[in-house]
């Protein structure tokens, strides 16, 4: 793997990332872990193998998508339940009608996006969440539920706060409790800024004009900021090797061998089968069919997650091969978007690299 070792520290001099680690799995066992570059180029402190990363988007499968499968084994949620008959707030409105599928295929009608925090920072903290849940209800649809994909933080929110309801457990408490807890995973959690910060290395963020702060263990997203550092759209950190440790639990349930029960395998396996016309599974994203981030050589049968802060996980399924890459490209501006070239160049050379060394066919 010595190609890909170059290519990681290539892109730290030629700054894709201050940072990075990456971890690569293949049937159950370690190939690849190391670390690369700053996790604070202000200080200098050195990116380190356990170093903790604002994992952003990840929090939707590995946090919001399994709280939704833990209530469904639980038998208090359904796929097919609408809005309205969970949270009566939406009954008298164009939104009542749409399911828990609808949101995690992101075919809910909600757009992608809205800076909510703009006008939530300008109240008083303690009443930020409702005021949030108040723009949630409100917000128009942008398309009719169930006809037309469009990847919305917005529909994760409102799961956020669907899983609260019926949990009657704050969202961060009850994976926890539920998922991260039994599977021994002590370095993923959320952040709850109302909370004394825990102490950890982090991988700092962004410099962050409005916030006026270098952001170091704080949620970088700006709508889960406002609201306390826990939503359902992102708040979640963790180490590589923890999110592998989640994700190998998630492979063996899907493959019928959980090692702990944590997972249903008939619940996994339904929720990582694509769907026909759209080639999407729920709660988790699949390679894009033009320019995949990827890149060209992971099978049909393959699930993961990109995030914003410069973190990307993939799981191929059918060869068992897992490669989790969490950079802090957003260290210390947002507008770095080298990575988006550099994420399917990795991708491709580690596996040729597992092809030529025979560890896949």
């Amino acid at each position: 793997m010595e190609s890909v070792n170059n290519l990681m520290k290539q892109a730290v001099f030629n700054e894709v990332f201050p940072g990075g680690v990456l971890l690569v799995s293949t049937a159950g066992s370690k190939i690849f872990f190391q670390a690369y570059g700053y996790a604070n180029i202000f200080s200098g402190r050195l990116m380190t193998r356990d170093t903790v990363f604002d994992l952003a988007s990840f929090t939707k499968p590995l946090a919001t998508t399994l709280a939704i499968i833990k209530l469904i084994s639980q038998q208090k949620l359904e796929l097919g339940q609408r809005l309205g008959s969970i949270l009566t707030q939406f009954n008298s409105t164009d939104k009542g009608r749409i399911s828990i599928e609808n949101l995690l295929y992101h075919n809910s009608g909600f757009p992608d996006y809205r800076p909510y925090y703009k006008v939530l920072c300008k109240l008083e903290p303690n009443l930020r969440k409702d005021a949030l849940r108040e723009l949630l209800v409100k917000e128009p649809l942008i398309n009719p539920p169930g006809k037309q994909v469009m990847y919305s933080d917005i529909g994760f929110m409102i799961l956020c706060w669907v899983i609260e309801q019926v949990s009657g457990n704050r969202l961060d408490r009850f994976i926890t409790k539920e998922i991260y807890h039994p599977l021994g995973l002590e370095n993923l959690f959320f952040v709850d800024l109302d909370s004394k910060a825990r102490q950890v290395k982090f991988a700092a963020t962004e410099l962050c004009s409005w916030r006026s702060i270098l952001l170091e263990g704080a949620v970088h997203d700006d709508n889960a900021y406002v609201v306390g550092g826990i939503q359902g759209h992102a708040g979640l950190f963790g180490t590589a090797q923890d999110v592998l440790s989640l994700l190998s639990e998630l492979m063996a349930a899907y493959l019928g061998s959980p090692s702990t029960g944590v997972f249903d395998t008939d619940l996994i396996q339904m929720f990582f089968k694509q769907q026909e016309h759209t080639g999407r599974v729920l709660g988790f994203d699949t390679p894009s069919p033009i320019d995949p981030s990827c890149g060209q050589y992971f099978s049909k049968d393959t699930v993961g997650h990109l995030g914003f802060t410069g973190t990307s996980f993939w799981m191929d399924l059918d060869r068992k091969v897992m490669i989790i890459l969490l950079t802090n490209r957003v260290h210390p501006s947002r507008n770095n978007n080298k990575i988006k070239v550099f994420r399917p160049k990795l991708h491709d050379r580690v596996m040729k690299e597992l092809i030529n060394n025979g560890l896949i066919k």
